[in-house]
C-alpha cells in the first residue's frame, strides 16, 4: 500500500482492523499460557488419567502443554494427580520449591483435593496445607476431558482474566468459612454491594444475567 491509497475514514477503519495495542505483561501472560510444561510426576490412580491427555484422542499439545518435563527446573506446572501420603508431602514440597518462578498447581481428584475416601492419618486430607493450589479438579478419578478444562482455567488464571468465583455467580454470600475482612481473609470484591444489588434487581424484575458483567467489572477492577 502506498501513501494516499486510503484516506479519511477508510484509512482510520484500516488501522483499527489491522493494529492490535497491548501491554508488555499481558503479552508475557498470553505467551506463558500457551507454553504450559506439566512435571512428569504421578502420584495414583489419577496419574494414568493425566497421562492419557496427551495421546491422539485428546491432544493436548492444542494447548500448548504436550512438553511433559522429567526435571523441576524445566517445568512450570506441577498436577497432584491422586493421593497424597505423609511420607510423599516432604517430597512434593522439595519439587514444588525446585521449580522456578512463576508456576503453578492443580490438585486432581478428590484425594489430593481432600483426602478423598482416605480419611485417615497417613493421607493429607487436602494437599492445600502444605502448598499453594491455583484450579482443583473434581473427580475420582476425573476424566482427561476434566483435567484439561481445569488446564484451561488455569491459562484463564495466568492471562489474568480468571472466571468469577461460584460465590459472585450465584450470590452466595455468607457460607464463607470466616468472615470478610477478617485477618488472613481474601480481599472482599464489594461482594456485600454486589448482593444488595441482585436482590434489588430481582425485586424490580430485571433479568438477574445481568449481576454478571457487574461482577466481572468487579473482579477486573479489584484485579
Amino acid at each position: 500500500m502506498l501513501r494516499g491509497d486510503i484516506e479519511g475514514a477508510d484509512f482510520e477503519r484500516y488501522v483499527e482492523d489491522a493494529v492490535g495495542l497491548t501491554t508488555l505483561d499481558r503479552a508475557l501472560n498470553w505467551a506463558r499460557s500457551q507454553t504450559v510444561f506439566p512435571m512428569t510426576f504421578g502420584l495414583a490412580c489419577c496419574a494414568i488419567e493425566m497421562m492419557s491427555i496427551v495421546n491422539a484422542r485428546y491432544d493436548v499439545a492444542r494447548f500448548g502443554s504436550e512438553a511433559f518435563r522429567a526435571s523441576p527446573r524445566q517445568a512450570d506446572l506441577l498436577i497432584l494427580s491422586g493421593r497424597v501420603s505423609i511420607k510423599m508431602a516432604p517430597v512434593i514440597r522439595r519439587i514444588y520449591d525446585q521449580m522456578l518462578e512463576p508456576k503453578w498447581v492443580i490438585a486432581m481428584g478428590a484425594c489430593s483435593s481432600s483426602g478423598g475416601v482416605f480419611s485417615n492419618y497417613a493421607v493429607v486430607q487436602g494437599a492445600d496445607k502444605f502448598l499453594p493450589i491455583d484450579v482443583h479438579v473434581p473427580g475420582c478419578p476425573p476424566r482427561p476431558e476434566a483435567l484439561m478444562y481445569g488446564l484451561i482455567k488455569l491459562q484463564r488464571k495466568i492471562k489474568g482474566n480468571p472466571d468469577d468465583g461460584w460465590r459472585v455467580r450465584y450470590g452466595a454470600h455468607g457460607t464463607e468459612e470466616y468472615p470478610y475482612g477478617a485477618a488472613g481473609a481474601p480481599p472482599d470484591v464489594d461482594l456485600q454491594k454486589l448482593i444488595a444489588e441482585r436482590k434489588k434487581q430481582l425485586g424490580n424484575g430485571r433479568p438477574p444475567g445481568s449481576i454478571l458483567s457487574q461482577a466481572t467489572t468487579a473482579g477486573a477492577r479489584h484485579a
